[in-house]
């Protein structure tokens, strides 16, 4: 094999995969507003941002109240919520159904994105 057959063999590997690993890349949660562990006024929406473009009907999230003032050994409390998308496809919104009273919530959410393998984590913030 002489040696430029080699260097163009190499560097089409080398792309096919940084192709194959870009193609298949999980969705990574970049941010959140509310920001995990923020302390905030009731929010009227919470938008979670990710790394991928979201596959709409396999993500999701839960609305939780894990704490509230008085009441710090209670069960956690599901709320009713909607999640949908947003113009961006890479964020998540959670919408309550009724204005979230001041206490301690979490959001358990599962993004999946076009590699189809499902990630799953939890963000927290505090309603004053």
């Amino acid at each position: 094999m002489s040696y430029p057959s080699f260097i163009a063999k190499t560097a089409a590997t080398v792309a096919a995969m940084a192709f194959a690993t870009a193609a298949f890349a999980h969705p990574k949660l970049l941010g959140s507003t509310p920001e995990d562990n923020a302390t905030v006024s009731a929010p009227e929406k919470i938008e979670l941002h990710f790394s991928e473009n979201l596959s709409k009907q396999f993500s999701g999230a839960s609305l939780m109240m894990t704490s509230m003032p008085g009441m710090n050994h209670a069960s956690p409390m599901k709320m009713a919520a909607k999640v949908s998308g947003s113009d961006d496809p890479k964020t998540m919104v959670i919408t309550p159904g009724q204005p979230l009273m001041p206490g301690v919530y979490s959001i358990e959410w599962r993004a999946v994105s076009s590699d189809t393998h499902p990630i799953t984590g939890k963000i927290s913030f505090t309603v004053k």
